[in-house]
């Protein structure tokens, strides 16, 4: 076959599953508050990603309230004040805001974990390791999140780029990824990346995180075919953020029990050098 028409039958695959990947409803960020900081022991911060809103969270959301996780997101704006396209050093400054306003109202309010899915796992990773934010954070997740930039934003700067600073910072060689890997990530935060092979958004390895001789640091990759989308609600992916919070939290006050499944066997947290290829 001609190979220009392989290469366009691959490229209108990818459009395809981006499309089914954005979410474009304008009431997305509608979301009605339910959370109760005066009593808040687990606070959960949710970071979603580009050109998403925080509809993409609801699953997620009702698991971690249904476990006594007190949960919470953050408007981020973008085009049309809807989908999440700023640059994502600006959005963390938004969250270190957002954060600090809402300790000083509540400071009884304990520790904050924050999990991220795809550049919101960057925003929050800028905010903990850029902005001072290992003061709040005890433990950092993120979905699919490209820590080493992905290929696939290339496409995006080509279509999108116009308008949306973050997709070139999104890139592999941008200067944003290169100075955010620079220097180890706070030692008393624990991050974990969790990840699949079958991401197409953020292609693996983007998503392994490779700092050595951090024991706060692990990478969990996920069996099985696990689209960029379906991070955000693959029962076998709460498992692993249940088991994570879990360990987060080991030694905070406890709201609520928190179940770790024994089955399916779940993915081992490695050390990141140990996940490098």
């Amino acid at each position: 076959m001609n190979p220009f028409v392989l290469q366009y039958r691959k490229l209108k695959c990818q459009l395809k599953y981006l499309a089914s990947y954005v979410d474009l409803d304008p009431r997305g960020n509608q979301v009605v508050r339910r959370t109760d900081f005066k009593r808040c022991q687990k606070p959960v911060l949710l970071l979603h990603g580009f050109f998403s809103t925080r509809r993409v969270l609801e699953v997620l959301e009702h698991r971690l309230r249904r476990e006594g996780y007190c949960v919470w997101s953050i408007h981020l704006g973008g085009t049309m004040d809807r989908f999440n396209t700023h640059r994502i050093d600006e959005l963390a400054r938004k969250v270190q805001g957002k954060v600090d306003r809402l300790y000083e109202r509540h400071p009884g309010m304990g520790p904050l974990t924050i999990i991220g899915h795809s550049k919101g796992g960057l925003i929050g990773t800028y905010y903990v390791k850029r902005l001072g934010g290992d003061t709040r954070v005890r433990s950092l997740i993120t979905l699919g999140t490209p820590h080493k930039g992905t290929r696939m934003a290339y496409l995006g700067c080509a279509t999108l780029g116009w308008f949306s600073r973050s997709m070139w910072q999104l890139t592999p060689t941008s200067r944003f990824i290169k100075e955010l890997n620079v220097g180890a990530f706070p030692r008393h935060v624990r991050l974990v990346s969790i990840y699949s092979r079958d991401d197409v958004i953020a292609r693996y390895p983007s998503s392994v995180l490779d700092v050595e001789g951090q024991p706060n640091v692990f990478n969990v990759e996920l069996s099985g075919v696990v689209p960029h989308g379906e991070l955000l609600t693959r029962r076998a992916v709460w498992e692993v953020i249940q088991r994570e919070l879990a360990l987060g939290y080991a030694d905070a006050p406890v709201a609520a029990p928190v179940a770790v499944l024994p089955s399916p066997p779940l993915p081992v947290a490695l050390p990141a050098a140990a996940a490098s290829p």
